[in-house]
């Protein structure tokens, strides 16, 4: 989870990428990433909830 200053909640390319790859690394140890939320000035969005993990 982290906030976007410029107040809009949109996942960025970086943020779709940066999140696939810790997925990835996480898998193999066992570890789970359930969701990456961002949070700005008009809401929030999710990831898994906007189908891009």
């Amino acid at each position: 989870m982290h906030n976007h200053p410029s107040g809009d909640p949109s996942p960025s390319q970086a943020d779709i990428q940066m999140t696939k790859a810790i997925i990835d690394i996480a898998k193999p140890l066992g570890i789970a990433v359930h969701d990456h939320i961002i949070v700005g000035k008009g809401g929030h969005a999710s990831l898994r909830g906007m189908r891009l993990i």
